[in-house]
């Protein structure tokens, strides 16, 4: 009985002494339907030791004293926000390819083709994230017609 004991609390000192595998990072992408491919990704998968980045609504207020810029104006107000993403992403050691879900909130739907030509600006060719797009009445500001709100992840260090 000693030596069963013996032997087991060896195997478990050998076991614990050996390091353990480490989980390489990996961020992968999954379309399911055709109609989705290239507008977005139906699903995002992250494994692996990974710090994830979540900003919140972002929008075309002025960083210093929060008027909205480019009233009346949605392409522009999308391409300032993006910008503003990149730039929030990028103070947290990420881009927008390591984008796992974006969500945006537009006043109106009829943005929605202003909107996808934003969104073909700012990812390139790279493949776009899972996507929500939703119509709300209002924003946090008068004159805002759109918000996005991002979860990143990137490889933990």
């Amino acid at each position: 009985m000693f030596s069963r004991l013996l032997i087991a609390a060896s195997l478990l000192a050998a076991m614990a002494a050996q390091p353990a595998l480490a989980q390489q990072f990996e961020k992968k992408m999954y379309n399911y339907s055709k109609f989705a491919t290239g507008a977005f990704s139906e699903a995002a998968t992250v494994t692996g030791p990974a710090k994830t980045i979540y900003l919140a609504g972002i929008g075309a207020e002025d960083p210093d004293d929060g008027s909205v810029r480019h009233k009346d104006n949605f392409l522009e107000q999308c391409r300032f926000t993006w910008l503003k993403i990149k730039q929030a992403l990028a103070a947290n050691g990420a881009t927008v390819a390591d984008i796992v879900k974006a969500t945006t909130y537009v006043t109106d739907p009829r943005y929605r083709p202003e909107m996808q030509e934003c969104r073909k600006e700012t990812y390139g060719t790279l493949p776009p994230p899972p996507h929500t797009f939703l119509n709300v009445v209002q924003l946090a500001r008068p004159g805002m017609m759109i918000e996005v709100d991002i979860v990143a992840a990137v490889a933990a260090k």
